[in-house]
């Protein structure tokens, strides 16, 4: 520990109460981060004591990486240092919340399970599917802007924040935002926020705009056999009436997986499309005979699942890294994003590209918003993966889109930058970053570039 580390820790306890500042070996390890291991975990109790900690540690150049329950920290390239766990998990209470307007405000640290359940009691929802489930907090969420197949009928995390509180490395708590729909009358500062991933800043607060929960919800399940025939079958379902809140559609590789322990899994033998209607029971049934006079068109087959089995299947979907990882040490998870149109001519270029190398993978494309989550459970080595990932990177360029690597072992990230090429936009977010963060100290290394 060097003598700036044990300078800012005597801080830190002026700042925190006792038990908010840990140095115990095992739980530092517990939140480590590609191989790096922080020197001390600090569980600030306020958004006060958050900014404290940030000008703290920027005074003494110590690097910070925020965190909770990590659903979100293998994202990003391999820090450059790591000197402070900064543990948003004290930080989840709620603030205000006005049913009748459709608000509420809460606190970063909030696990996402927790906050549904506050406002499903009053019939209302966060209409979000985010990677980890119901144990990813509302800061990730937010500071990754995570979605899933919902953000096809109600966008993502941007299109429901109405504002936000930010602790900045200079110490002070800023306000952007509010808590109603109709607020912003200048520039959006919170926006750029979110999708940072903890570079900027470090979110302690966020407002939303709820949603009424449908009144009934039903998931259909329409098996294509072949990757034409369920390009085809999506284009009909985007062009019909329909407006399914979302729609997922799986390759073999995907479907297997994804129903294994299910009694659904004798019945994977090709790409399906997974899709989920809401609203009244007339809605539903009118759906059911619209979508089995779409697949018959196709020349699909359609089936609904029982909501205890649809359920089970959809949280497997939103939490897929979770259990490919319990099975598949090595995984690797690539996230293509893409003209929507273009989504099956990559599914069928990773389908080359893998069969060439006799590499097993799974590939789920959020239909109808042109994203492509590749898992390569099959890659065991770098000198297998490096040159595919290279190739499907190229192959996500030549259709307009662009892949990064968002989970991966330390083989892979020591020789690819996970984002991929910087843009033309990168002199203005390192601007940004300097100007945000002029020390450097927030995921240093993590971001764009190693920015």
């Amino acid at each position: 520990m060097t003598a700036a580390t044990e300078s800012a820790q005597a801080a830190f306890a002026s700042i925190l109460a006792p038990t908010h500042l840990v140095t115990d070996p095992a739980v530092c390890a517990g939140l480590s981060v590609d191989g790096k291991t922080p020197q001390c975990v600090v569980y600030p109790a306020s958004a006060g004591e958050v900014a404290a900690v940030l000008r703290c540690a920027a005074e003494h150049d110590l690097a910070v990486i925020p965190c909770r329950n990590g659903t979100k920290l293998g994202v990003g390239n391999p820090p450059r240092r790591y000197d402070v766990a900064l543990s948003l998990k004290d930080l989840n209470r709620v603030w205000h919340y006005e049913p009748g307007d459709l608000t509420i405000t809460a606190e970063a640290g909030m696990k996402f399970g927790d906050f549904q359940h506050f406002v499903g009691r009053e019939g209302l929802w966060l209409p979000l599917d985010p990677p980890g489930g119901a144990r990813a907090t509302l800061g990730g969420i937010v500071a990754t802007n995570a979605s899933g197949p919902l953000r096809l009928y109600f966008g993502a995390p941007r299109d429901m924040v109405l504002g936000m509180k930010i602790a900045t490395t200079e110490g002070k708590v800023i306000k952007t935002g509010g808590r109603v729909v109709k607020n912003v009358a200048g520039y959006d500062t919170g926006k750029l926020l979110i999708g940072s991933y903890g570079s900027l800043g470090v979110i302690v607060e966020a407002s939303f705009k709820l949603f009424p929960l449908p009144a009934d919800r039903a998931t259909f399940v329409l098996a294509a056999g072949k990757l034409g025939i369920a390009r085809d079958l999506r284009r009909r379902i985007l062009a019909s009436p329909l407006t399914p809140m979302r729609m997922l559609l799986l390759d073999a590789g995907a479907s297997r997986l994804a129903r294994e322990g299910s009694p659904l899994a004798r019945d994977a033998h090709g790409p399906e499309i997974w899709l989920e209607v809401g609203g009244s029971p007339r809605v539903i049934e009118r759906c059911t005979m619209e979508l089995e006079v779409l697949a018959k068109a196709a020349g699909a087959l359609v089936a609904r699942l029982k909501s205890e089995e649809a359920e089970n299947l959809w949280n497997r979907l939103t939490d897929f890294r979770a259990w490919l990882r319990a099975t598949f040490q090595r995984l690797v998870v690539l996230k293509a994003t893409l003209p929507d149109m273009a989504s099956e001519e990559f599914l069928s270029r990773v389908e080359q590209e893998t069969q060439s190398d006799h590499i097993r993978s799974a590939s789920f494309c959020q239909a109808g918003v042109g994203i492509v989550h590749v898992c390569l459970p099959g890659a065991e080595s770098e000198e297998a993966a490096i040159p595919l990932i290279g190739r499907l990177r190229t192959a996500a360029q030549e259709l307009g889109g662009a892949l990064v690597i968002e989970d991966a072992h330390m083989d892979i990230k020591k020789k690819l930058d996970v984002w991929g090429p910087v843009g033309d936009d990168f002199a203005i977010m390192t601007k940004l970053k300097t100007l945000w963060d002029p020390k450097g100290i927030l995921s240093p290394g993590r971001g764009v570039g190693g920015l």
